[in-house]
């Protein structure tokens, strides 16, 4: 939900020229987006928290901070493409 979330409020306006101001509008707009998500991430956690009385907290939190870190550094792990010909396995 947190991703969703997201990128409803993170999608970029459409404009002919770009300028620094509407750079500065998408990094605010992107900010705002990741407060928005952290926050809902929270929210569902308590939700969580509060309606399952007999939920292993440990084992819950650790996960849910497992998830977290794991989709968060997903970034990083990109398919290395080559500028060579005949070196990727795109055809």
């Amino acid at each position: 939900m947190g991703g969703l979330t997201f990128t409803l409020l993170a999608k970029p306006q459409k404009a002919s020229v770009q300028t620094s101001a509407m750079a500065w509008d998408g990094l605010g707009r992107i900010l705002k987006a990741e407060g928005a998500k952290v926050l809902v991430m929270i929210v569902s956690l308590w939700l969580v928290l509060a309606s399952y009385h007999e939920v292993v907290i440990l084992g819950f939190i650790g996960t849910f901070i497992l998830s977290v870190v794991i989709f968060s550094t997903a970034i990083f792990l990109r398919n290395p493409v080559s500028l060579e010909a005949d070196k990727n396995n795109v055809n």
